[in-house]
């Protein structure tokens, strides 16, 4: 049990004060990185830097998972095969931005793990650092009394804190919030090459665009390649004050045969298997991303949703008509059932009508051709532009109707 004073220790871990000073981009260098499991338990982690930099390492339990935080790390042009080609006691490995000026590693664990030595050595003529942690395997007990994400309450709410320039914006007719899925170290679904949460922060960005030449006004949720947190996303559009929210998506989803565009409004059972596996899939972002999830409060989720049932529900389900029906006229392609709802954790908001759209799935190679076509891509923007426009009006003309 002597380990576990030392965890304590590891999960607050910051560099000396002379490192922390660092904020240049340290490039992760994959020939000069690995995981490799021990004969007789036991795992490392090495990773070979371009420099040191601040950095600090995590558990957190169900599932578990090791954290490493960087300020921070370039991980392009790096594969999860050039370090894990293969499951271990290490079973997946993602990477990527996180906030900005820090990215993050998140390594899923087969089995109870936690470190027993960590070290950043800097090799003073090149200036060439390494990480290396080793792993040593522990009880599920052992495992649960370590895990947890520092507590350093400046880091929390920065994480926390929608976009400053977000409150400043008053007095708009109609605000749109749009919201890329994905992003940073949560990549979403990946074909060929081709990642989700690139593809949706282009749509986005390009809907932004349009929408803003009609004179709507137009808050990303994030507007570069950097992780979100479900709760942030909603947080964002409460913020703006937004009068819609829009989530995009083009997911990978083999059971059903998956393809054609669809919109999805919450509803707390799903309107069939293929839509409840999306939406587990969706609500695990926070996971993917090694966000801890201890403060998540389950009751006011459900009050929340009680809230929505009674307004916001029946004026998302417009907007989703809405869209379905400009999308379809538009060419489409369509999902046989284009209408769809399931517990999505980012429509959970009470007073802002909102709707998720898979602008298809990637696991379609129809779908994936039309999504990497940039007049596709035009012709769906302009058809939901046009139809966010038209769910306005109509909306605006039912509000004197509303029980206020």
């Amino acid at each position: 049990m002597r380990i576990l004073p030392i965890i304590a220790t590891v999960c607050a871990l910051s560099l000396p004060a002379s490192a922390q000073d660092l904020t240049a981009l340290a490039r992760v260098d994959p020939t000069k990185s690995a995981i490799s499991d021990g004969w007789f338990g036991g795992t490392t982690l090495t990773l070979g830097l371009s420099q040191g930099v601040p950095f600090r390492v995590f558990l957190l339990d169900d599932p578990a998972r090791l954290v490493v935080d960087f300020r921070e790390a370039d991980w392009s042009g790096v594969n999860t095969a050039d370090l894990l080609p293969e499951p271990g006691r290490i079973t997946g490995l993602r990477f990527g931005p996180f906030q900005p000026g820090w990215s993050r590693l998140v390594a899923d664990l087969a089995e109870p793990m936690i470190p027993h030595e960590i070290g950043m050595p800097v090799n003073k003529g090149s200036g060439h650092a390494t990480l290396e942690i080793a792993l040593t395997s522990v009880t599920p007990e052992e495992f649960a009394a370590a895990a947890g994400a520092p507590v350093d309450p400046a880091w929390t709410m920065a994480l926390a804190a929608p976009p400053k320039a977000v409150a400043d914006l008053k007095e708009v007719p109609f605000r749109v919030v749009l919201d890329p899925g994905h992003g940073g170290v949560d990549p979403g679904a990946e074909t060929d090459g081709i990642l989700e949460k690139d593809l949706m922060l282009s749509f986005a960005q390009a809907l932004r665009d349009t929408l803003v030449r009609d004179g709507v006004d137009v808050v990303m949720t994030r507007d570069t390649d950097h992780f979100v947190a479900l709760e942030t996303r909603v947080a964002i559009a409460h913020q703006a004050e937004g009068d819609l929210f829009i989530s995009l998506h083009a997911d990978s989803l083999q059971h059903g045969g998956a393809k054609g565009a669809t919109v999805y409004t919450l509803s707390d059972d799903a309107s069939d298997t293929a839509t409840d596996h999306l939406a587990a899939r969706h609500n695990r972002a926070d996971i993917i991303a090694g966000a801890d999830l201890t403060g998540s409060d389950d009751e006011v989720a459900s009050v929340l949703l009680d809230l929505a049932r009674q307004e916001t529900e029946p004026r998302s389900v417009a907007a989703a008509k809405v869209l379905v029906e400009g999308m379809k006229a538009a060419g489409g392609p369509m999902n046989r059932h284009p209408l769809r709802n399931a517990g999505f954790s980012v429509l959970k908001s009470a007073d802002i009508p909102s709707v998720l759209i898979e602008i298809g799935f990637l696991s379609s190679k129809r779908d994936l051709a039309n999504l990497r076509d940039p007049i596709w891509r035009a012709v769906m923007v302009s058809a939901i532009a046009d139809s966010i426009a038209k769910w306005r009006d109509a909306d605006a003309a039912l509000k004197p109707l509303i029980r206020q």
